[in-house]
């Protein structure tokens, strides 16, 4: 059983994880290296999954974390907060549908859909971290 304290440290963890799993994706179908692509996805997927799962859990037995600092890195953190937040909700949906199309063989509609998708996801990994690292470590 993983202390709850321990969460934040993880939910990071599992930001960085997906973050270097889609970097690697798009690196290997860049290269033409489908199959290889198709794992980075599919793990990028599921350490994100994990990553939502412990962080609702977190969140529904600990709250609101406020955030401590003062001056100008308050405005710095709540600028990235809310960016991450605002499209945090909105790669759900696409990351979902990008990876549906992918599984049915729908690549011209796959490949639309995930130009948008992967930036999207990425930035939202990214920044996942970078909030962790300002609540926590600051």
């Amino acid at each position: 059983m993983i202390p709850l304290s321990s969460l934040p440290v993880l939910n990071a963890a599992l930001n960085s994880a997906s973050a270097l799993l889609l970097l690697s994706g798009y690196f290997f179908i860049r290269g033409g290296r489908i199959a290889a692509h198709r794992v980075c996805m599919l793990a990028a997927f599921a350490t994100s999954t994990l990553f939502l799962t412990s962080y609702l859990i977190y969140h529904y037995h600990v709250g609101s974390v406020a955030f401590a600092g003062q001056g100008w890195i308050r405005r710095v953190y709540f600028a990235i907060l809310i960016s991450h937040t605002i499209l945090a909700v909105a790669i759900v949906p696409l990351v979902l549908i990008t990876l549906s199309r992918a599984l049915r063989g729908r690549f011209d509609r796959h490949k639309r859909i995930a130009r948008w998708t992967l930036p999207l996801w990425f930035y939202v990994s990214v920044t996942g971290v970078i909030v962790y690292w300002m609540l926590y470590r600051m």
